[in-house]
């Protein structure tokens, strides 16, 4: 996707499960989905930015994001991280996902 940043996914009709890859440093650019958000931390940290809050999630911790809230990560480290949406990341799958391609 880009230097700092890849991903492995797999679509359902009801259900996106990605594998995240994030380099010390990436950004996920501030954005929101219509998509319910589970993040698990399976090494590394990640700071989140939600809801006016900062949120940093270090290895097996979990994060919830609701639909349509605004938010951004920040990669503390070097970070794997499984992500689960429902519904389906319809963004993704017709790779309209350009804020993660720069």
């Amino acid at each position: 996707m880009n230097p700092l940043l890849s991903r492995q996914c797999i679509h359902t009709a009801d259900v996106t499960f990605a594998r995240v890859l994030l380099k010390k440093g990436c950004v996920v650019p501030e954005h929101h989905h219509v998509a319910s958000q589970i993040s698990y931390t399976v090494s590394g940290s990640l700071t989140f930015y939600l809801d006016g809050k900062q949120i940093t999630v270090h290895p097996g911790e979990v994060l919830t994001i609701p639909p349509n809230m605004p938010h951004k990560a920040v990669a503390e480290e070097d970070t794997v991280e499984f992500d689960i949406f429902t519904p389906p990341r319809y963004d993704w799958i017709n790779k309209d996902d350009a804020y993660l391609r720069k």
